[in-house]
């Protein structure tokens, strides 16, 4: 696939990608640019995978987006590790920052 072919409506970012992933089981991935509303276009770190996810708010340079549905509590999956745990139910799509989810760094999970 090319870069115009994988850069969805938001136009892609590098590579082609709005947002990348590290793992395949992570749950977030990271904007490589300001990613508006609509279909954006996710790749992985760890493989030539592609997806489109459908963006339901603004995402800024280095934010992170769901890209599945979490429940309150759940366990959020970064670099194939729990990093955080959700505070309120999250959408795919949605941003993912401190006003839903919670740090595990220096706490342990609940």
């Amino acid at each position: 696939m090319s870069a115009a072919e994988g850069a969805g409506a938001n136009g892609g970012g590098a590579g082609g990608v709005d947002f990348l992933a590290h793992d395949a089981g992570d749950h977030v991935a990271v904007a490589v640019r300001d990613v508006a509303p609509g279909e954006a276009t996710v790749g992985w770190l760890s493989s030539p995978e592609r997806r489109s996810v459908q963006v339901s708010e603004p995402v800024p340079f280095g934010h992170k987006v769901a890209l599945a549905a979490l429940g309150d509590g759940e366990a959020v999956v970064e670099y194939g590790v729990p990093v955080a745990v959700t505070t309120k139910a999250v959408t795919a799509g949605s941003l993912v920052h401190t006003h839903n989810v919670r740090s595990t760094k220096w706490q342990s999970m609940r």
